[in-house]
């Protein structure tokens, strides 16, 4: 599933070819994805001109002069594509540019989602208004993360990947950051000492900044706008690495498995 890094990846991206420009056509191909989308986003979209893009956790957001935004999540395999001469059989939304530009929001497994938002509401929106704070902002810290971890007894990891607690991250950047901080993902959150934590808050940071500048990872469909893939994965601690030796000490990655999900981490390290 395309995390944080990606979606910042394909918003920057989209960035040149959208905004300021008016959308002369908008083409919604099929009536849902994960959910239905919403039957006017023709109409709405149809017209308008684009005054911003940006990035809400794992959704991106094109901010129109309407009072309207179309916000995309790309679920599991989902990316825009730049440049389309003919739509494929899973362009869901064509939509062409007054400079005759043509982009395409391509998602095979339809795990993905198209909403209408009021552009002065987004943050009253239900999906956003239970988020919490962006893992790049201010906010996040080790202060933070430890009056948010007080009394708690569930798993760091687990914590990190619940969007209440901090918005945006994913299982690979969590695995990865968790390493660089030294610290194991099954330790309980509320008994972790804040200088550990603060070396968390800033592990997450950098992890984040290093795969966004390397155009996230690329591990089955995701691809930036303009076709290139995400070299982020070549950047890779842990994460997929079972049975290879932990770039910091003489331990060896393993992957454990809970709820389905996979962890990858070093015993030797992270205590």
């Amino acid at each position: 599933m395309p995390e944080l890094p990606e979606v910042e990846t394909t918003v920057r991206g989209l960035e040149p070819a959208l905004l300021g420009q008016q959308l002369v056509r908008v083409d919604v191909r099929r009536p849902d994805l994960r959910r239905e989308i919403p039957v006017d986003l023709r109409q709405r979209m149809t017209g308008a001109r684009v005054t911003g893009l940006a990035r809400r956790a794992k959704y991106g957001i094109i901010e129109t002069d309407r009072g309207d935004s179309m916000v995309f999540h790309l679920g599991m395999s989902g990316r825009w594509r730049l440049d389309v001469d003919e739509p494929g059989p899973h362009d869901h939304l064509v939509i062409e540019t007054e400079a005759g530009r043509v982009l395409a929001l391509n998602d095979p497994r339809r795990f993905g989602s198209l909403d209408l938002v009021e552009t002065a509401k987004l943050a009253e929106w239900p999906p956003f208004a239970a988020l919490g704070p962006e893992p790049l902002g201010e906010v996040l810290s080790g202060a933070y993360l430890k009056g948010v971890f007080a009394g708690r007894v569930a798993p760091v990891k687990a914590l990190l990947l619940d969007q209440r607690v901090v918005a945006g991250l994913g299982n690979i950047y969590v695995c990865e950051a968790l390493n660089m901080a030294r610290i194991a993902p099954g330790r309980q959150a509320g008994r972790i000492s804040l200088s550990r934590l603060e070396v968390l808050a800033t592990s997450i940071r950098t992890v984040l900044a290093a795969a966004i500048e390397a155009g996230g990872s690329t591990i089955k469909d995701y691809a930036r706008p303009d076709g290139q893939l995400g070299y982020f994965a070549k950047q890779w601690r842990v994460y997929g690495r079972e049975g290879q030796p932990c770039p910091r000490e003489d331990g060896t990655v393993i992957r454990t498995v809970d709820s389905g999900r996979s962890t990858f981490w070093c015993q030797s390290c992270q205590t």
